[in-house]
């Protein structure tokens, strides 16, 4: 394998662990993604999914790490999050967290039809019996990417109004296209020499761990 450095990638905010790597700094480089079914299984198997896209005697390698932050399950994002922050640590490079709700309205407003010259929109996800988790994005060039998170995903309960009259989508991940939108951020940011400090990159839980227990 190259000693070039590296761009690694992490997604799991959704029951399938997504895992991508690529030459730091070469965009057009063909990345390697893979994705794994885990559901709970994840906590026993992370690492070892890691590895089968970047072997660990190759993590020195890593210089820059770019990883989904949530909404998602608690204990799946709070693993890859905590990777992502000890690796980033340890070997002394950037991390970047993004939302899972922003990665998926990247892919939305720049593929969807219906969203093509929208320029925001509405995600949510629905949780049974509690609400709603809505986040709101908008085109923004200004910003790493050109979308914006214009309202953080929280947690509307039932009747709780939101949206208005803007464009709404279903929160819906789809694992290895979001890994990809990582890897993509995350060589704008290598592009940008953003500096990325991995103290702040924390999970997102737009509803507590124990609500309803």
């Amino acid at each position: 394998m190259s000693s070039a450095p590296r761009l690694l990638a992490l997604h799991s905010s959704s029951d399938t662990l997504a895992v991508a790597a690529q030459s730091l700094g070469s965009a057009a480089t063909t990345p390697q993604v893979a994705t794994f079914p885990l559901g709970r299984r994840l906590s026993n198997e992370l690492l070892p999914c890691v590895e089968s896209v970047l072997p660990a005697e190759c993590w020195s390698q890593i210089g820059r790490l770019v990883v989904a932050t949530g909404p998602g399950g608690f204990t799946g994002t709070r693993l890859t999050v905590v990777l992502a922050r000890t690796l980033a640590q340890q070997l002394a490079v950037p991390l970047h967290g993004f939302s899972s709700f922003l990665l998926m309205a990247r892919r939305l407003l720049h593929t969807d039809p219906l969203l093509a010259k929208r320029e925001r929109v509405w995600l949510h996800q629905l949780l049974p019996r509690r609400g709603s988790v809505v986040g709101c994005y908008g085109r923004d060039p200004a910003v790493l990417g050109g979308v914006a998170e214009l309202e953080q995903p929280r947690l509307y309960r039932p009747g709780e109004g939101w949206g208005g009259s803007d464009a709404q989508a279903a929160a819906v991940v789809e694992a290895e296209t979001d890994a990809l939108q990582l890897l993509e951020l995350g060589q704008l940011a290598q592009a940008a020499d953003l500096q990325g400090p991995w103290a702040p990159v924390l999970p997102l839980y737009p509803t507590s761990p124990v609500e309803g227990l």
